[in-house]
């Protein structure tokens, strides 16, 4: 069962609302690390990061944290080197997307394969490898996102909400991964199906399409929220 958490709106305090989400990336972050976590987690966690990087993003569009981000030397340097390090989320975030989109096409490719009554092994293989090799480029990528800045309160939920999302993100990709290995999720089947058991591995085939379909919205919105960030933060420092 996904883990609903409250609404990332913001309140109208600016000390509550940083509080606020704060707090809401504690509770994403438990979440979303849960062993219990499923697919459905993931996207109500990845929605959740999104609207919480919309609150942060009108925080730094106050002008009271525009001003405070150009205020010395240091935290100048804070914001310049999150920017460099949201540059690699948004990698992140396009790696993952290809990998779904390719995902999508192999389970759509072994529905038809179970459909016919052929052989899917070439298929797992084929899913258990592109599963494999996003793991690879996350684990390169996620080495260069440990940020230890605390200069400025905005520039930490940055830091925070950046790090929940590189989090968020390996535990998505680890989740893919052990559901392909489970023996409910085997697409290796003989030649021989059971009306019964081409039923049940299509219905987990489709379920498994929607819950990637639904990851892919969710890193979309993500990153289309990274980037807004990152135009707000620029506007900050060239004010």
């Amino acid at each position: 069962m996904a883990y609903h958490l409250r609404s990332a709106s913001a309140p109208s305090s600016p000390r509550s609302n940083e509080t606020k989400v704060e707090q809401q990336l504690q509770s994403l972050s438990t979440a979303t690390s849960s062993p219990s976590a499923t697919i459905d987690t993931m996207c109500d966690g990845l929605r959740t990061l999104g609207d919480l990087f919309g609150c942060i993003e009108k925080m730094v569009c106050t002008p009271s944290n525009q001003a405070s981000l150009c205020q010395t030397v240091q935290v100048r340097k804070a914001v310049e080197e999150e920017l460099g390090r949201s540059l690699v989320l948004l990698d992140l975030c396009n790696a993952m997307r290809e990998s779904f989109m390719e995902l999508k096409t192999i389970v759509q490719e072994n529905l038809l394969v179970l459909r016919r009554g052929e052989d899917a092994s070439t298929h797992a293989k084929t899913y258990i490898r592109l599963v494999k090799k996003t793991q690879k480029q996350f684990k390169k990528i996620t080495r260069k996102t440990v940020s230890d800045n605390k200069q400025c309160r905005v520039v930490m939920l940055l830091a925070e909400a950046r790090e929940v999302a590189v989090s968020l993100l390996e535990s998505t990709s680890g989740l893919l991964s052990k559901q392909i290995e489970m023996p409910k999720w085997s697409l290796v089947s003989s030649r021989t199906f059971q009306k019964s058991k081409v039923v049940c591995e299509e219905e987990q085939l489709q379920a498994l399409e929607r819950g990637i379909g639904d990851l892919e919205s969710g890193v979309e919105l993500l990153y289309r929220r990274l980037i807004q960030n990152r135009v707000s933060l620029l506007n900050a420092l060239s004010s």
